[in-house]
């Protein structure tokens, strides 16, 4: 994708780093404003992230209590851990279930694992392959939330809707609070944001459908 981080560099140049901003915007926009529950029952995914010492560190872990809520409150019955190995000896939906199983979950949750992905691009495309209930001529999709870190949101669900999900996401934590760390998540993630959107556009518009198929 070297093709495209030039795009995005010349987009930086020209604008004077306002595109930039803008998907800043965009990425505190999504974390201020998403909902912490569901207005109906939804399949949900689950993202994981990089454990430590094979378990779940803070932001997973409100990622898993974020999910058992919804448990809880019967919103969902089909509940899919994403994340393979991140350096450790399991992968981190192997690390969420047994978090959860820690917990008490409510009766006839479905708890599915996807163990084969590196970035959130693969658990949503690996994601969809198991979710696909016609086989994969007709490619039907439940509705599904993805539940994550308010910083991770945008992110989630710009590759969700590329992947053809219909989809709502919900946060994690209670609200966004803009301390030093929060700060540099929200600009790291609309880096990633910028790169991937630009470039699936510039990809689309010049007709190079190798660099378009790597996010669809």
């Amino acid at each position: 994708m070297l093709h495209a981080a030039v795009v995005v560099l010349v987009a930086l140049v020209l604008s004077l780093g306002l595109v930039w901003v803008g998907y800043l915007v965009h990425v505190w926009h999504v974390a201020a404003r998403s909902p912490l529950t569901l207005t109906r029952p939804m399949t949900v995914l689950v993202f994981g992230r990089r454990l430590v010492r094979d378990q779940p560190e803070t932001d997973y872990q409100l990622r898993l209590g974020r999910a058992l809520a919804l448990m809880r409150a019967d919103l969902t019955d089909h509940v899919l851990l994403l994340g393979g190995r991140s350096g450790g000896s399991i992968s981190e939906a192997a690390a969420g279930r047994a978090w959860l199983a820690d917990r008490e979950l409510p009766p006839g949750i479905v708890l599915q694992l996807e163990q084969a992905s590196i970035d959130s691009l693969e658990n949503l495309r690996h994601a969809r392959s198991l979710l696909q209930e016609d086989g994969p001529v007709l490619r039907v999709l439940p509705p599904v939330a993805l539940v994550s870190s308010r910083y991770h949101l945008a992110r989630c669900q710009l590759l969700a809707r590329r992947l053809g999900f219909d989809s709502v996401v919900v946060a994690a934590e209670p609200a966004l609070e803009l301390d030093r760390r929060y700060l540099v998540r929200l600009l790291t993630e609309s880096g990633y944001l910028m790169w991937i959107d630009i470039g699936v556009r510039w990809a689309r518009l010049i007709g190079h459908q190798r660099m378009a198929r790597r996010i669809s």
